[in-house]
């Protein structure tokens, strides 16, 4: 099972369950706990190893709105349109989790062995990505810094946790980065990750289904430009040199997250130096059981000089 935001034209941002290629308000049927994604996961406390079966009751009374093809095509009746999965949600995310991103951030610091010696270290590296109002969803525009040349995608695992910090579900997440801000000065890192349009999710959370497992979790991407694909790459999951377990840890030392929070798992897709983002590009991220993700790409105003 599937979870989904949608906005009507009626009443505004819903909750929808994603059944068998259906598309049900789930906060027709209970406003309480299903009103948004913050009160569904306070509400998953407890379930989320049996996530489906606690829903099942809920399910059976929420009335049908729309397909899930017509909805995430944007061609759904009465107006309705797909959101962000996620509503008061921080995004954070984990660096250095692939051997891959480990040679791309010491090659683009110049060697500094800084990246080496956080992905051997015991802790990992944890960082804040974005805020509400910085993360889009399907078919909004991810961004280019107006003082950044080199902006890339970064296509991650996305990891839901609930204000107890248990795995609800997964979801697709796009760690916009400008290298050349963060190859300048590792202290330039929040510069280089959180910006307007930083940070893409989507397109639903699939719910954990008992003990959650991402070893069969494929992420391709790829980017078109005026028609044509300029990169495509894939990367298994299961090359993660960390597990869930070990970053959830981390993430909740010492922090709290009332609303839930959502965890970007790290990036083993890089692509080469000569490639960078650029205004009308679109960035399709793909994996099979959790769908796809797809942004336009749109360059904010360039800084003078």
């Amino acid at each position: 099972m599937k979870i989904c935001r949608f906005l009507s034209p009626d009443q505004g941002a819903r909750l929808g369950a994603i059944v068998e290629g259906a598309v049900l308000d789930l906060s027709a049927a209970d406003s309480t706990h299903f009103g948004s994604l913050t009160a569904f996961l306070e509400w998953s406390a407890g379930r989320a190893d049996s996530l489906a079966a606690a829903l099942q009751p809920f399910v059976v009374r929420a009335p049908w709105v729309a397909s899930w093809d017509e909805l995430r095509c944007g061609q759904s009746a009465g107006g309705l349109r797909l959101l962000r999965p996620t509503d008061d949600q921080e995004i954070w995310g984990a660096g250095v989790t692939y051997h891959r991103s480990r040679e791309a951030r010491e090659q683009e610091s110049g060697a500094s062995r800084l990246y080496d010696r956080v992905y051997q270290a015991e802790r990992p590296e944890l960082f804040f990505k974005a805020t509400p109002h910085r993360t889009v969803g399907p078919g909004e525009a991810i961004c280019v810094r107006g003082d950044s040349r080199w902006t890339v995608p970064e296509p991650e695992l996305a990891v839901v946790l609930n204000p107890s910090l248990e795995v609800v579900g997964f979801t697709l997440a796009n760690d916009v980065t400008a290298r050349d801000v963060e190859g300048e000065n590792a202290l330039y890192l929040p510069q280089a990750k959180i910006f307007v349009g930083c940070c893409a999710v989507g397109p639903a959370i699939t719910l954990v289904n008992g003990p959650a497992s991402t070893e069969s979790v494929t992420i391709r991407c790829r980017v078109v430009r005026k028609g044509s694909i300029v990169f495509s790459g894939q990367v298994s999951v299961s090359r993660m040199k960390r597990s869930l377990a070990e970053l959830i840890a981390y993430l909740g030392r010492d922090n709290a997250f009332p609303q839930g929070v959502v965890l970007m798992t790290g990036t083993g897709i890089v692509p080469p130096d000569n490639l960078a983002l650029a205004d009308g590009d679109m960035v399709e991220i793909v994996a099979d059981g959790l769908g796809t993700l797809v942004n336009p790409v749109r360059q904010l105003q360039r800084a003078p000089g």
